[in-house]
């Protein structure tokens, strides 16, 4: 009866262990659900918001187009047949006016110098002969001793030997004028572009012998759509990007006055601001992009980060009142540091994910936060102190 009464006591015992234990699961799972009923849907991201602002944007209008010398001078031979003795100046040499680039044998020349000169010394002697003998017979006209067919035999001749002095002075000049043509000078200030002499040529008169991009002058002939050309005007500013990446200022300093048939471009002439030949991160011949500054205009701006480019279109997310994020796109326009212009798609007042949106989809809910402050470099060490309640949730953008 004892052993009866045992075993049906530890029967007992484990039948209430097992109701409560299923009491206490059914209670735990209604706790849990009542728990996750209270506190929703968890958010998807923290993020922060900014709403669009007005700013004043310049406006600018975009060209293609070559750099080339302002103008290029013709620097040739003047002197025929002689011998290239000397070249001071190579391709991208800097000269100044009347810089002697090349010399020429001038042996031969001088020699035709002297004779010259000897020349017209012999022809004013000669001259200076012939006027006394004219001075006499002037005087002797009156008596009667002479005839006045020797008289003027004698004033004849005094004019010819004048002309012949004159003769000898031109001849002599012109020689001159030929030593100094041995000298091959630079018509004006500039960089040398182009060398065709070589020492030791005998060259003709008129060969080319050097090219010279004159005062160092660029320009930027950019090709505009016929269109466009009436919002140009002389002045007007311009930045210009070359191939290799550098920039230059410039202003437009003429617009072609006809336009290309065949594809409707006109040229408008930029010039360059002059910058050191050596260093001149822009060169001739470079193809350039650039745009010219047409003034300004108010716009609608967002920063950078706000915007999402997915499949090659452009969209922003908008805060809604039940914390969920809608998708827009919208089109964006001109680039102002780190914001971007919104042309259409998004009302003035709309509220927008800022940092964050890369990671949404249409319908997320988001919880908005206030973006930290950086930290300092080198904090001190302070005792922690409670978090402050937090500002407005939008991030204000001005």
């Amino acid at each position: 009866m004892k052993r009866f009464n045992k075993k049906t006591i530890v029967i007992a015992v484990a039948a209430v262990l097992v109701l409560a234990g299923i009491v206490f699961a059914v209670s735990s799972g209604k706790s849990d659900a009542k728990k996750k009923d209270e506190t929703g849907p968890k958010p998807a991201l923290a993020v922060t918001t900014v709403q669009p602002s007005q700013a004043s944007l310049p406006i600018y209008m975009t060209a293609n187009g070559t750099v080339t010398a302002w103008q290029e001078a013709i620097i040739g031979s003047e002197s025929n047949g002689l011998q290239l003795t000397e070249v001071r100046v190579n391709v991208g040499d800097v000269v100044k006016r009347g810089q002697v680039l090349a010399t020429f044998s001038i042996a031969s020349v001088r020699a035709d110098v002297a004779q010259a000169r000897a020349s017209l010394m012999e022809a004013e002697a000669n001259a200076a002969d012939a006027k006394n003998n004219a001075e006499r017979a002037r005087t002797l006209e009156t008596t009667g001793a002479l005839s006045t067919q020797q008289i003027n035999q004698y004033l004849t001749t005094e004019q010819t030997a004048k002309a012949k002095a004159e003769a000898a002075k031109a001849v002599l000049a012109v020689q001159e004028v030929r030593l100094s043509q041995t000298q091959v000078l630079a018509s004006d200030d500039g960089v040398i572009s182009a060398r065709n002499a070589t020492v030791g040529a005998v060259v003709s008169a008129g060969t080319e012998l050097f090219r010279l991009i004159r005062q160092g002058r660029l320009e930027w002939r950019a090709e505009v759509i016929s269109s466009e050309l009436g919002q140009l005007k002389t002045g007007t500013s311009a930045l210009i990007t070359a191939a290799n990446g550098t920039q230059v200022k410039g202003k437009v300093r003429m617009i072609a006055p006809t336009v290309d048939a065949q594809n409707r471009m006109a040229l408008v002439y930029v010039d360059l601001a002059p910058v050191a030949p050596n260093t001149a991160p822009v060169r001739a011949g470079m193809f350039a992009t650039g745009q010219f500054e047409l003034g300004n205009s108010n716009a609608v701006t967002v920063p950078q980060q706000t915007i999402v480019i997915r499949d090659g279109f452009s969209y922003v997310f908008r805060m809604n009142a039940d914390s969920r994020v809608s998708q827009l796109k919208v089109q964006p326009g001109r680039r102002l540091a780190d914001r971007i212009e919104i042309i259409s798609g998004v009302p003035t007042d709309a509220v927008l994910v800022a940092n964050g949106a890369g990671f949404l989809n249409d319908g997320d809910l988001v919880k908005v936060v206030t973006e930290a402050p950086p930290a300092a470099a080198n904090p001190e060490p302070k005792a922690a102190t409670p978090p402050v309640d937090a500002a407005p949730a939008t991030k204000a953008t001005k």
